[in-house]
């Protein structure tokens, strides 16, 4: 795995796009590829394999307004299903069935892609040059292969009804964990469930509280986590590891998250907190379209606070899933769409999803959510930030990770015991996937 810059790089490298962002964004229309039609030709259909929960109408808006503006390509939009993009991605890779253009993860599996030439290098493209340089390092392999773009600056944050708050007496947001868990039995003796747990959803335990405790638990503790992680010796089958999965499960123990909360998809899990049914969600800055929108309730965010008292907070911040080009022979009109998924394509899903763009100039009239743009100003300045899961584990601990999550929430499995299984699928990817 490419050793990261110090977290420190997010410091100040945002401002120029958080500048843009208060200025409501700027038209670059240069950074799109021309029409390129040509007379009497038949239309090359491309393929595109897309991670969308969020944004499915919005995609097949921007393939249909791809297409008028090059009439000599058809895109056939399938999306990707399951838990994570690598389940969708690894049959297809083993098959040599790839799309043309897929949704990827900045990490260590779509980088040996890369090595083994399977994704095509997009460092020439105008995405590429237009993407945040702080992004850059995510999407760059350890043998200098540029394999992807990000989809936006991602981050997994609390979202929480202020009239809930309010009703309940809470005038002081939590600022550790230990007053987390006091928020949460305030609001639970006030009537409120307080807190949505998706947990029919593992992709988003893992992108949430797995994603935090890691931080705070873990790499708060060890400012070499990554190339312990990379060589072997970062151990987790410790308390601390077993933390990570044991604050999941006590927050369920202690009945502050919603009634059949091993079965409430992603979908179902915004839809109870947009619909009143719990005070919190543990959720991305990507779905802030759909939780902070037109809301009879006025919304709010705040750091997770997965730190000790007397520590502070580790924010999760990284690359969101982004795109890369597969190496088939429409490469080169993937290649278009791709500058045009994150160019002139990207104000009809950003002013629905109302994230963090990845790009340096922004094309049209671009829509965020203040909170969301404050927010990430403020985590920026923090000394230590952590990826998302998804960015520094193995795909095949991720495969695994999901059901240990769920297994520790059904009772299946103990904490430690799953932190113990973390451990050893950890040691043995570092050992080359010996196990």
């Amino acid at each position: 795995m490419r050793e990261r810059s110090t977290p420190s790089r997010w410091t100040g490298l945002l401002a120029p796009l958080l500048l843009l962002l208060a200025l409501a964004g700027c038209s670059d229309d240069s950074q799109v590829s021309a029409p390129s039609a040509t007379a009497g030709a038949a239309p090359t259909t491309i393929t595109a394999l897309v991670w969308a929960p969020d944004w499915p109408k919005e995609m097949h808006d921007v393939a249909a307004a791809f297409s008028r503006e090059h009439p000599d390509i058809r895109v056939d939009v399938q999306f990707m299903i399951g838990n994570s993009v690598e389940e969708n991605l690894k049959p297809k890779v083993a098959a040599n069935q790839l799309p043309d253009l897929i949704s990827i993860n900045p990490n260590a599996y779509a980088a040996s892609l890369a090595e083994q030439g399977v994704l095509a290098e997009v460092g020439q493209t105008a995405a590429w040059s237009n993407m945040l340089d702080l992004l850059k390092p995510d999407w760059t392999s350890a043998g200098g292969k540029h394999f992807g773009v990000a989809g936006g600056v991602a981050a997994t944050v609390i979202y929480y009804n202020k009239t809930m708050f309010r009703d309940a007496g809470i005038s002081r947001l939590p600022q550790n964990f230990e007053e987390f868990l006091a928020v949460c039995a305030q609001l639970k003796k006030a009537g409120y469930t307080p807190l949505v747990l998706d947990g029919g959803f593992p992709n988003m335990l893992g992108n949430g509280p797995f994603s935090h405790g890691f931080a705070n638990l873990v790499a708060a503790n060890r400012p070499d986590w990554r190339a312990a992680l990379a060589n072997g010796s970062l151990d987790l089958d410790t308390a601390a590891g077993a933390d990570i999965f044991g604050r999941i499960k006590l927050l369920a123990a202690r009945g502050y998250v919603q009634p059949d909360y091993l079965n409430t998809g992603y979908d179902e899990g915004i839809r109870l907190f947009t619909a009143g049914r719990a005070a919190m969600a543990f959720e991305g800055t990507w779905a802030a379209g759909r939780l902070m929108v037109g809301k009879r309730d006025e919304v709010g965010v705040f750091i997770p606070p997965w730190n000790a008292p007397g520590k502070l907070a580790v924010p999760v911040v990284g690359s969101e899933t982004g795109f890369a080009v597969c190496n088939t022979r429409h490469r080169a009109a993937a290649m278009q769409l791709l500058d045009y998924l994150v160019g002139k394509g990207f104000v009809i899903q950003q002013n629905a999803r109302r994230n963090i763009p990845p790009m340096k100039q922004l094309p049209g009239r671009m829509v965020t959510d203040p909170q969301i743009t404050a927010y990430i100003r403020e985590v920026s300045a923090y000394p230590q930030v952590v990826p998302p899961y998804y960015v520094f584990l193995p795909a095949s601990t991720i495969e695994q990770l999901h059901p240990l999550l769920q297994d520790v929430l059904a009772g299946k499995t103990s904490p430690r015991d799953a932190a113990r299984q973390l451990d050893r699928s950890l040691r043995a990817e570092a050992r080359g996937g010996a196990h």
